[in-house]
């Protein structure tokens, strides 16, 4: 409980003293107008209140992510604290505000488009193409999801029960999603989910507290604890994205960048929005676990979305049965859609083609909407497997592009180059070793893993040497 105490508390001073440091790095100016007003459009461009802006990101970014993550990441043992805790400080919330920041000051540009900014026209084209992909990846794999879900709940429902049925209708709601203005629907709802994650975070949270059960402590042991003997490097950073870093944010951001009103509202956001997902993380960490009663005996009550009914049903009854509901099932959802309509913003972006007329918006989704019903074709275990690492790439990509950005400003590039770094050892390890990868043995991987790392840094050395150079010439 010691450390499931400190690690809640290192989250919150983590917002109030390194998300300010964060913010003063990147320079704030509260003078300057917004996207928002300056493109308006009635659309993508709109101005919103910050507290709903931050229900919505809150929710765009978190899912079900936060949730599954941390309950399939603790079976590591309690090196999942350290890594939620200090992964979504100095990763996640620090890529996540600096990011979404950086979109904000180029007009609401999307990430790849910002990212090929930063480093040139040939990363430009390989992020478009796996950003497209793991949001296609995103949108399909929280179709099948929830509507298998769903389908167990409607059994006794006939035709309208069956798994297909409810693939449609979340398909259709989809398509609905991607299409109309940002204020007609996920506006107006996303508030509501994000405000209900939250309760539900907060009563399982009081849940630990309450309730009697053995929780791991750092002092325990940081050494290997998983039933099924997974190293925890790369395994763990991978498996808990969302709750520590996650490049799918850096594909929502900018949604949130065309509607935020000023600069200075970005912290509270982009950096703020992270920490939430951060504690919900943790709580679902050390609930499941304390839950169970140890790692094998978590592992015994099969897959997350049964975790979570159990824990929110036993703690919180009826009303926590209502919550698990939203938890598995509407929390995907709201991750499928936004993540479709990201899809067509990056098209619109590296297309030049304007969406304020419906006509364009639907001409632009139609050819997202077909991959992504094909898709549903596939296995959903292949699917999965490859959208984690797809996402981690994103991540430190991003992360290369922010550093970048930084030194061209002459700002403080450091607190983006260590966590590029670190996640670049992370990415290019995990796919050496992983099972659906080359599964080299782990420490000839992470060996490669820290070398490809080095190549990069060393390239970035030079790139700002040059750029030092040439600035101080003209």
């Amino acid at each position: 409980m010691v450390t499931f105490c400190i690690s809640l508390l290192a989250l919150v001073l983590g917002y109030l003293i390194y998300g300010a440091v964060v913010e003063k790095v990147f320079g704030v100016d509260e003078q300057r107008t917004t996207p928002c007003f300056t493109k308006a459009d009635g659309v993508d461009y709109i101005p919103m209140p910050t507290w709903r802006v931050f229900l919505i990101q809150f929710l765009n970014i978190a899912g079900t992510g936060p949730i599954f993550g941390a309950i399939m990441g603790i079976l590591f043992g309690p090196a999942a604290y350290l890594w939620i805790v200090l992964g979504c400080i100095f990763a996640g919330a620090t890529h996540d505000y600096l990011s979404g920041m950086i979109s904000l000051r180029k007009g609401g540009i999307s990430m790849p488009e910002m990212v090929g900014d930063e480093l040139g026209p040939g990363v430009r084209l390989l992020v478009r193409i796996f950003s497209m992909l793991l949001l296609l990846l995103v949108g399909t794999v929280f179709v099948a999801t929830p509507a298998n879900l769903l389908s167990s709940m409607t059994t006794d429902w006939g035709t309208f029960g069956t798994v297909l049925f409810w693939s449609v209708v979340i398909f259709l709601y989809y398509v609905l999603a991607t299409l109309l203005p940002i204020s007609s629907l996920i506006g107006r709802i996303y508030p509501l989910f994000g405000m209900a994650m939250l309760i539900m975070a907060v009563g399982i949270g009081v849940g630990v507290f309450t309730h009697e059960g053995w929780m791991p402590e750092l002092t325990d042991s940081l050494s290997g604890n998983h039933p099924k003997s997974l190293p925890i490097f790369p395994m763990l950073c991978i498996t808990i994205a969302c709750g520590a870093i996650s490049g799918f944010h850096a594909t929502q951001s900018p949604m949130m960048a065309r509607c935020i009103k000023s600069e200075r509202m970005g912290r509270r956001v982009f950096y703020g929005a992270m920490i939430a997902e951060g504690l919900v993380a943790l709580i679902w960490a050390a609930a499941s676990v304390k839950y169970a009663g140890g790692y094998q005996q978590l592992a015994d009550m099969g897959n997350p979305a049964v975790v979570v009914s159990t824990i929110c049903s036993s703690w919180m009854g009826r009303i926590g049965a209502v919550l698990a509901v939203l938890g598995v099932v509407a929390a995907p959802i709201t991750s499928g859609d936004t993540a479709l309509r990201s899809a067509r913003l990056i098209a619109a972006d590296f297309l030049h083609f304007k969406q304020d007329k419906l006509w364009k918006r639907m001409l632009l989704s139609l050819p997202i909407f077909v991959v992504s019903a094909l898709l549903m074709i596939v296995n959903f275990d292949i699917l999965w497997r490859y959208f984690a690492w797809f996402n981690q790439t994103l991540a430190f990509i991003t992360l290369w592009a922010v550093s970048v950005w930084l030194a061209r400003k002459k700002k403080f590039y450091w607190i983006a180059l260590f966590p590029a770094m670190f996640m670049t050892v992370v990415c290019s390890s995990y796919i050496l070793v992983a099972p659906e990868g080359f599964q080299l043995p782990v420490n000839m991987g992470v060996g490669i893993g820290v070398a490809f790392m080095s190549v990069l840094t060393l390239l970035f050395a030079v790139w700002h040497v040059r750029y030092a150079k040439k600035q101080a010439e003209s």
